[in-house]
């Protein structure tokens, strides 16, 4: 299932842990199933699937995902003493940098947006697959503490690399500002 499908993504990519994190709860009528793998790569491989239709473009399940994943990652670095107390969270594109996942939920009422069905607008489903997601994976970090501390370095890695990007864009920024031979309009 996902698991395989996650191994098939990461076979050209180096695993930061093997076996992938696996995450399977049915909640009511909804059943999630997620497959997470950290790599070294610098890309993020996501794909979602609502009973069993690939949604290209994401939805409620992708959306509920992401914020299970930042929110987990951070508690956990934090809670580990990675992240101090002044230092600033980690943001998605940190936590998603390397990561393989696969979800996919099977709920009896789908509601699609558009007649593609590339995007789930099923509300509920958000919370549901936020709460099984963090649940598992907040299970999963405790449980292997040296996984956990590679993820993190991981994405802390992803955050000083996005901070020297963007001091590095705006210090080019306010260069090109200086050099004009001619004076600012206003002075």
């Amino acid at each position: 299932g996902v698991v395989s499908f996650v191994a098939d993504l990461d076979q050209t990519r180096e695993p930061l842990h093997t076996p992938p994190i696996y995450i399977y709860k049915t909640v009511d009528s909804t059943q999630v199933e997620a497959a997470i793998q950290y790599t070294a790569a610098l890309s993020d491989l996501t794909y979602s699937f609502a009973n069993c239709i690939k949604t290209e473009e994401g939805g409620t399940h992708l959306t509920g995902f992401r914020t299970a994943l930042t929110r987990v990652i951070n508690d956990y670095a934090r809670k580990q003493g990675y992240i101090k107390d002044d230092q600033a969270n980690l943001i998605g594109d940190d936590v998603r940098e390397g990561l393989a996942a696969v979800i996919s939920v099977k709920l009896t009422d789908p509601q699609f947006e558009g007649q593609t069905k590339t995007k789930l607008g099923n509300t509920e489903v958000r919370g549901t697959v936020d709460s099984v997601v963090s649940e598992g994976l907040a299970r999963y970090l405790e449980e292997n503490n040296a996984d956990g501390k590679r993820v993190i370095e991981k994405c802390l890695t992803s955050q000083k690399a996005r901070e020297a990007a963007k001091k590095a864009r705006e210090l080019v920024i306010r260069k090109n500002a200086l050099d004009g031979t001619s004076l600012p309009g206003k002075l």
